[in-house]
């Protein structure tokens, strides 16, 4: 890890997938553990999760969130699992004026749900940075959660990481439970490729008209919370970016476990 904080911090995508996952040994937690180990220690944490998805525009301030255990019929282990980090509720205001007119609201009963502490605690696993989390408005359109992203890029120069968390392709009714190891659907491979060629475009803008891509779109997004997270880091990407894919790989045959980075130049 980086001691110091660079002109502009990177922002990342994790896919984060299926929750047990975050308790396993596999390459998905080690890739996750490296992209830690290579990022610069930021001020703070924005993070951008699928499971922060309501009808309501939230930023969390409460000084100490608690960690969200927001699924069922997993082991016990799973459960028992914290991740202890402060909030920050002077950045949560700041992003709230950053935001307007969209009005967000300070949110002190939410916390910290599994798309946000099953990712941190390989990027960070002390908790030693402050995390603040934005919610999704499900009432909004794509390219809405496009433009509220682009509100966010000052942040990057005030020492701030951002992280998406969800997954470009997730279709659980066609998931294989008992073969994680699936060779990916077609379609799945194919929008997974068409949203790495947007990404290294000079037009990320594009991604928000992902339904238009037809049926491989319809399939690999059958919901949008899950896709969102991305628009916001697609929306981040500044000409001096370089976009990278430090993990890869699919998890039973229709979930993209691929994490994005972004990262100016002068600093890889």
């Amino acid at each position: 890890m980086k001691n110091h904080v660079p002109a502009s911090m990177p922002a990342v995508f994790i896919g984060h997938g299926n929750p047990m996952l975050t308790i396993g040994d596999n390459r998905y937690v080690r890739g996750w553990a490296e992209i830690g180990q290579n990022l610069p220690l930021p001020k703070a944490i924005l993070t951008i999760s699928a499971h922060w998805y309501i009808p309501e525009m939230r930023v969390t301030a409460m000084k100490t969130p608690r960690t969200i255990h927001d699924f069922y019929g997993f082991p016990d282990e799973l459960f028992q699992v914290e991740y202890p980090a402060t909030g920050n509720p002077e950045l949560a205001e700041h992003v709230a004026d950053l935001l307007l007119p969209d009005k967000f609201e300070a949110d002190h009963q939410w916390g910290l749900d599994h798309g946000t502490w099953a990712v941190l605690r390989h990027l960070y696993p002390h908790a030693q940075v402050p995390v603040i989390q934005l919610s999704l408005d499900l009432r909004k359109s794509p390219e809405e959660h496009f433009r509220i992203g682009q509100k966010l890029t000052s942040l990057r120069k005030e020492g701030v990481l951002i992280v998406g968390s969800g997954n470009i392709v997730h279709n659980l009714q066609n998931f294989d439970w008992r073969n994680q190891e699936k060779e990916p659907q077609s379609w799945a491979v194919d929008f997974e490729a068409w949203n790495k060629s947007r990404l290294l475009s000079d037009n990320t803008e594009e991604l928000a008209n992902y339904l238009g891509r037809g049926e491989m779109a319809q399939l690999s997004a059958p919901t949008p919370d899950h896709y969102l997270p991305l628009l916001y880091l697609a929306a981040l990407k500044a000409p001096e970016d370089a976009v990278s894919f430090p993990v890869e790989g699919f998890d039973g045959g229709t979930m993209s476990m691929l994490s994005v980075l972004l990262s100016a130049e002068s600093e890889t």
